[in-house]
């Protein structure tokens, strides 16, 4: 028997198949929703190990004292019967000389973190800044969770100016390349630059580069970075970086993943440094040293003239297992081009480098560690930068600062849109 609808019976017809399928619809965002909210709590799981003391910081951290043979690096499968090297078997020589001129320059002032107010991690554990939800909900997916993009490292040999801004990151840098390197050390001026948007951030660094700019770049970074993406806020904070495949599946931030492996129960990585820099007043300065020890052969990080933080394993690495072919020192950030035009985000002070000490950010006493483990100048060191009227540099040297240079800028202004 054929059944006939009027126009009006079509049209309900229509409107509860509507219904349905919105229905449908809905619950399938919503199952989506929980599945994600799943994963969230999974991959916190995995990153937040159980902690043996935890501390609340003042600017909102909460720090978790975790035994040091719990860390995240121990989940690597490579790593499941390593034996912890409680501390590198050989510094690299010149250090001593180069912390005593150091220690007895007047200019700069010592730094510390904040929760170290509210106590200290106890002996056999190492400080983990806790990743909340909300840090994995701003994030583009989880996969990349405490990841830099692709391209985002400096390439000042590279001449094609497309290639320059295609990922978006602009830098204003020293660097050496030509020879083998086995470290790198400097002392960087600490201030909080403005960021324009959360996407965007602003960091100080050194890089330890082998290989090619191409799919295959092993690094080696740190620094300090102001990043609200990444910490939900705009606190100037230090932090590592590494990747063995140009940031593409290997690496993460400080210890958002397993490789870094920590030794030091003063220092958490990822946590903020205070105080910073004031505009025409006081200065402080943070000194970090990357180096490659020559008998065990990992690459190991000293914050400060105190605190060794620990080592990156070498066999995470191709071409850094052996030596590094370039180091960069010098400040990176993210220019999104809101509304069409550039970035107002400050790189370093926000001053372009002609203005000087008080003014402009600095690293001084840029170093790099030789095949025989001996620290000295660079030699031959160039500067680089993407567009200079945006963030540039200006390398010199003397007596007091050794090899050192300016840099930085305040982004979008009248010669740069």
């Amino acid at each position: 028997m054929e059944v006939k609808f009027s126009k009006k019976g079509e049209w309900l017809v229509v409107l509860v198949l509507v219904e349905i399928c919105c229905l449908l619809c809905a619950e399938g965002r919503v199952a989506g929703a929980r599945r994600h909210l799943a994963d969230v709590h999974k991959h916190l799981k995995r990153l937040n190990k159980p902690a043996v003391k935890t501390i609340q910081s003042p600017d909102g951290d909460i720090i978790d004292c975790v035994h040091v043979s719990h860390q995240p690096a121990f989940d690597h499968p490579f790593l499941k019967n390593h034996t912890i090297q409680t501390r590198p078997a050989f510094h690299p020589e010149g250090l001593d000389f180069e912390q005593k001129k150091l220690s007895t320059n007047g200019e700069s002032k010592p730094m510390v973190q904040p929760w170290h107010q509210n106590g200290r991690c106890p002996e056999n554990t190492i400080p983990i800044r806790r990743t909340k939800k909300d840090d994995l909900l701003r994030a583009s997916s989880l996969k990349r969770y405490g990841k830099k993009q692709h391209r985002s490292t400096p390439n000042p040999l590279s001449v094609d100016p497309d290639m320059l801004n295609e990922s978006g990151h602009q830098h204003a840098i020293a660097y050496v390349e030509g020879d083998k390197y086995y470290g790198a050390k400097a002392t960087i001026n600490v201030w909080e630059p403005k960021i324009e948007q959360t996407n965007e951030f602003s960091l100080s660094q050194l890089w330890i580069l082998g290989g090619s700019f191409g799919q295959d770049l092993n690094s080696i970074e740190a620094g300090w970075q102001v990043s609200p993406d990444l910490y939900g806020d705009n606190n100037t904070r230090l932090f590592t970086y590494w990747t063995s495949d140009a940031y593409q599946a290997t690496g993460c931030y400080n210890l958002l993943c397993s490789g870094f492996i920590q030794i030091n129960s003063d220092v958490a990585m990822g946590a903020s440094i205070y105080p910073t820099s004031n505009f025409g007043g006081s200065q402080y300065d943070i000194s970090i040293l990357v180096w490659k020890d020559p008998k065990e052969g990992n690459w190991w990080m000293q914050f400060g003239n105190d605190y060794v933080l620990g080592y990156w394993p070498a066999f995470l690495f191709s071409y850094l297992a052996d030596s590094a072919s370039m180091i960069e020192w010098g400040g990176e950030v993210v220019n999104s081009e809101p509304d069409g035009t550039h970035t107002s985000t400050q790189m370093g002070s926000g001053r372009f480098p002609e203005e000087g000490f008080g003014k402009s950010s600095y690293f001084k006493n840029i170093q790099v560690v030789d095949s025989s483990n001996n620290l000295h100048a660079p030699k031959g060191v160039g500067t680089f930068t993407e567009q200079s009227n945006c963030y540039d540099v200006q390398s010199g040297n003397n007596g007091d600062w050794g090899s050192y240079f300016y840099y930085g800028g305040p982004g979008k202004n009248p010669n740069c849109r």
